[in-house]
């Protein structure tokens, strides 16, 4: 294995004795679409880097039914932080939205990386501290804000001015967006109909397309 069998930019800086780690003790794994993924069993044995894709890490209440999602893993992603640092069971689900390819590794092995390699080190705990504001930012819009400024956000979020296109979320059905902002899939419904009419969402073949940045902007201010 070298490292274009993985690809992924975190290891382009990482030193070698990381890479020779991977190559003993890393292994390719793949999760097929509309499938589960990574097990709790298996995050307490194992690490994983993202290569190619998009998994959902999601909490489901089999009283009610209610689904609520964390987070998309996506490429340059790891899992499970938490579970590294507290060496206890994280109760949460995964399930892939597509073909799926990640690099695994024993996570005593990522451990062993973060206490004795400083760059390794730095690069992960900045992840973690993005994944936290991530975290607040959801308990926040959950507890403060209604269900359109939330979409609204949600919308901004994962718009790329690069491509002036929408990321991870474009394709998703209704009630997979609906998942990610805490709602239900008739309420996203009529919060895209709202977009559609004032010009600021297209949707076609059914994906998600922001026709206008500005109208999005004076929504969440006017709110």
């Amino acid at each position: 294995m070298d490292r274009g069998e993985y690809n992924i930019e975190l290891f382009s800086a990482v030193p070698k004795f990381i890479i020779e780690d991977i190559n003993r003790y890393g292994k390719i794994v793949h999760f097929h679409k509309n499938m589960p993924a990574m097990s709790i069993e298996d995050t307490l044995h194992y690490f994983y880097f993202i290569i190619d894709g998009r998994i959902k890490v999601y909490q489901f209440n089999f009283e009610t039914t209610k689904e609520q999602t964390i987070k998309i893993l996506s490429r340059g992603d790891m899992f499970d932080v938490v579970v590294l640092l507290d060496g206890k069971p994280h109760e949460v689900l995964t399930h892939a939205y597509e073909d799926t390819k990640a690099l695994r590794v024993p996570i005593e092995r990522v451990k062993e990386w973060i206490e004795t390699n400083p760059e390794f080190r730095k690069l992960f705990f900045h992840y973690v501290a993005a994944q936290m504001r991530n975290l607040e930012e959801l308990a926040t819009d959950l507890s403060l804000h209604d269900t359109s400024t939330r979409f609204i956000k949600l919308l901004l979020k994962y718009f790329d001015p690069d491509s002036a296109k929408l990321k991870l979320i474009h394709d998703l059905p209704h009630e997979e967006i609906a998942s990610l902002i805490g709602t239900v899939r008739h309420v996203v419904n009529r919060h895209i109909q709202e977009l559609k009419r004032d010009g600021s969402l297209e949707v076609e073949r059914k994906k998600l397309k922001l026709k206008n940045i500005a109208k999005l902007l004076d929504r969440l201010q006017l709110k």
